[in-house]
């Protein structure tokens, strides 16, 4: 038999290493209790017994209690019929837009008609819904939009994907007569302007840009004051971009001109050269804020259609 370095057998140094590993056994006060018959380590090899089954860990105490992964939240079941949503899919429009869903129908559930509308931006954007009436909610930001937000709205079923343009806010400030128009915050146009007369102030507030004519006829019937009475009028414009449903405009008014920066002349409306009205009309978009500020008018009613940041 060959031997090893230090004077022992092969045999013998495998004798010496059971035994070693019982006795480490049996200090861990682990029971040892050989096989009856125990396989060869390998062909022609000494033989050893096979080693114990180690004993089962014991249960960690309130390891089973733990609560599981929580469930995906599940979308809410509309209670409404396939809405019209407002913008429309693929618009880009200003910083102060609200989101403006339509039903066919009244809602009674108030609640979970919200809950089946889902909101979803980029970057993340706060905001809360509002009720116009029983058929029409709105959304719209706890401050402007920031520029080139993504937003898509889930109704139902109808969806909608738009986009935010530049931060284009307009201020029309009846203390110096003066429009100033930022982009991105960067000043880009000051216009002199005339606004409303005494007893037709025009009214402080941010406004909302709306649809725009290329011409019109303002028309004081259309606000209860006949044509034909002393505070009646009919008037051919240009380059009119609607501020409020109440009839207030940014346009054209030539005949104003040499009052624009002094004195204020107009029946409500925000009169302009007509190269600064054609520029406005040109330059704002939908959903660009209109803050009016200094005036003796009141403040624009938040129920107007166009007054929703004076809510």
């Amino acid at each position: 038999m060959r031997k090893l370095h230090n004077g022992g057998t092969t045999r013998g140094r495998w004798k010496s290493r059971v035994a070693i590993a019982a006795v480490g056994l049996v200090g861990s006060g682990l029971a040892f209790t050989a096989p009856a018959q125990a396989a060869p380590l390998f062909p022609g090899g000494p033989e050893i017994p096979s080693l114990p089954s180690l004993p089962e860990m014991p249960a960690v105490p309130g390891l089973t209690d733990l609560p599981g992964l929580p469930a995906a939240p599940e979308e809410a079941p509309a209670n409404f019929s396939a809405p019209s949503l407002n913008p429309g899919n693929g618009e880009v429009v200003g910083v102060a837009q609200p989101i403006i869903i339509s039903f066919n129908e009244s809602i009674d559930d108030r609640a979970a008609a919200e809950r089946a509308i889902k909101v979803s931006t980029e970057p993340d954007v706060e905001g809360s819904f509002y009720w116009t009436s029983d058929s029409q909610v709105r959304w719209k930001p706890t401050e402007f939009w920031p520029a080139h937000t993504q937003v898509t709205v889930k109704a139902g079923d109808t969806t909608s994907s738009f986009s935010i343009g530049d931060s284009v806010v307009t201020t029309a400030d009846d203390a110096t007569k003066t429009i100033t128009v930022t982009r991105n915050g960067e000043v880009v146009r000051t216009m002199p302007t005339s606004m409303g007369k005494q007893d037709h102030e025009t009214p402080n507030g941010t406004y909302i840009v709306g649809e725009k004519f290329r011409d019109m006829y303002m028309d004081s019937s259309t606000y209860g004051v006949p044509v034909d009475s002393p505070e009646g009028y009919r008037t051919f414009v240009e380059y009119a971009t609607r501020l409020s449903y109440s009839g207030i405009f940014v346009h054209a008014a030539p005949w104003s001109v040499g009052d624009q920066g002094y004195n204020n002349v107009s029946h409500g409306c925000l009169n302009v050269s007509t190269e600064d009205a054609q520029w406005f009309f040109d330059t704002s978009q939908k959903g660009d804020p209109v803050v009016v500020q200094n005036t003796a008018g009141g403040v624009l009613d938040g129920a107007d259609g166009l007054g929703d940041w004076n809510r």
